[in-house]
């Protein structure tokens, strides 16, 4: 992402200082991964299933944002189970991507990762059919929207439960009738939640300056009147203090996520 010279740049670095919790997946935490397997000029790309899940009536899909290594993908993912053991319980799985690279390619990457996840979705939908809620954070949004794309395409929309957006790096119009997601919102039988914070200052100062445009995890979308029949915005600033606590137990947004639910 951008950066910002002087005084603006030490801002800048102080507001991307934050953790997300001591939490640490255990080896065995379940894993969809296409880290070394998806190229942005492919159109096949098979994940690799890694760990195993119970066998709860449902289950989420986590897909964590920029600069995430595998690791810390599963603790993520980890980490937002911890904190819906007593909201809504069930696996969540980590969907780990290779973000960890520069702000453009990574888009690119995300862009690319929706074939796989939509594969995968359609398949699981095929052979097992448990609902499947994604969480999209951060960078992750804009695979979960770009994903929601892909399945109206295929004609497959049903294979999601619900979206849920956490601090979405994705443009504030790209969710309107007349951006590049809202059609595919409009048609999807899934539910489109946006849960965004103006406390979110990776968002409002980091990528409005590298994107020239303001994020919907910040503020929402830019014209509420234009929003795609299935979206909404749930404003958490209250609830959420900065990027990296949105899914974290205890002090997020987890139990407005889940009362967004269907």
């Amino acid at each position: 992402m951008a950066a910002l010279a002087g005084g603006g740049g030490l801002y800048v670095t102080r507001a991307l200082d934050g953790d997300f919790g001591d939490e640490t997946a255990p080896d065995d935490h379940p894993t969809i991964s296409t880290r070394g397997r998806v190229d942005p000029d492919s159109t096949d790309a098979s994940p690799a299933i890694e760990g195993t899940w119970d066998d709860s009536d449902e289950l989420f899909v986590f897909v964590h944002g920029f600069d995430t290594d595998d690791q810390a993908a599963r603790d993520q993912a980890y980490t937002t189970q911890v904190g819906l053991a007593e909201l809504r319980p069930a696996p969540v799985v980590a969907y780990s991507w290779d973000s960890d690279v520069d702000w453009g390619p990574a888009k690119d990457l995300a862009d690319a990762n929706a074939r796989a996840l939509a594969d995968w979705l359609v398949e699981w939908d095929s052979e097992d059919g448990r609902p499947v809620h994604l969480i999209g954070y951060s960078l992750g949004a804009r695979v979960c929207c770009e994903t929601l794309g892909v399945l109206v395409d295929r004609q497959a929309s049903d294979v999601v439960a619900s979206v849920s957006l956490l601090g979405g790096a994705v443009p504030h119009d790209s969710v309107e009738m007349s951006g590049r997601y809202g059609e595919a919102i409009e048609t999807a039988e899934a539910p489109v939640s946006n849960f965004h914070s103006r406390n979110d200052r990776v968002l409002g100062w980091v990528y409005r300056l590298s994107d020239r445009t303001r994020a919907v995890g910040y503020d929402g979308i830019r014209e509420p009147a234009a929003a795609a029949d299935g979206y909404r915005d749930v404003d958490v600033t209250e609830q959420v203090a900065d990027h990296f606590s949105y899914f974290q137990p205890g002090e997020g947004c987890l139990s407005e996520l889940v009362d967004a639910l269907p």
